[in-house]
């Protein structure tokens, strides 16, 4: 496993000059051993495929922590909230299970290599969705890489979206870095002015999560 500082890493990619996928997502991804993501939208898809990437997910030692939205379609709610329940093992569906990547998925929850919390808005001042799209990479030198502006989850499937990716890096622009990752933190711990933020769990037994059609696209 490389470091992030030894990957050949740039300031911008852009949909039209670069793979943002294969020369900025699968690196980073696998030579990190923490992920701290917020994004709009989260699917059982995003999940899998971060799994699939995060090569160090396999030896037990990568973390994720995700910040998320609180809309999902019915389907990816329910099967979320099945792969999140400890009460839920052994109703889990044995057919599901036979699935390679939701497997994947189901293996490193049940490990605890990933938590996800609901950020919702308090505040009319915020529109009804959460929508902050930060991402930190972290590697077992504590060399950090964080980026900002893209709108996926993670790693697009075959159809992506036109967007750009500004990178910043530890060694390059500390206190950027640092400023995202206490942006992240504050996040994270419920610090945040303008929205609440709850453990996944908590908000869906409380009926806090709402179902959304708009998100399809995402699929």
């Amino acid at each position: 496993m490389l470091g992030l500082r030894e990957l050949d890493l740039k300031e911008e990619y852009r949909s039209d000059r670069d793979d943002i996928v294969s020369e900025f997502f699968f690196p980073c991804l696998s030579n990190c051993i923490e992920y701290d993501r917020c994004v709009d939208f989260l699917s059982i898809h995003t999940l899998a495929r971060i799994s699939m990437a995060f090569d160090n997910f396999a030896e037990g030692k990568a973390k994720l922590r995700m910040v998320t939205g609180h809309r999902f379609r019915a389907s990816e709610l329910d099967l979320l909230t099945k792969l999140f329940s400890e009460k839920e093992v052994k109703l889990f569906n044995s057919k599901l299970i036979k699935d390679s990547k939701i497997n994947k998925v189901k293996s490193i929850i049940d490990n605890g290599q990933v938590e996800i919390k609901i950020a919702i808005p308090n505040s009319e001042q915020i529109s009804d969705s959460f929508s902050e799209r930060i991402g930190i990479f972290r590697d077992e030198h504590d060399q950090t890489v964080a980026f900002t502006g893209t709108s996926r989850g993670t790693v697009p499937t075959q159809t992506r979206d036109f967007e750009s990716v500004d990178v910043f890096t530890s060694w390059n622009d500390q206190s950027r870095v640092e400023r995202k990752m206490k942006d992240f933190e504050d996040l994270w711990q419920n610090k945040t002015k303008y929205v609440e933020v709850y453990d996944f769990m908590y908000a869906e037994k409380n009926n806090l999560l709402k179902y959304s059609s708009e998100w399809i696209m995402h699929d």
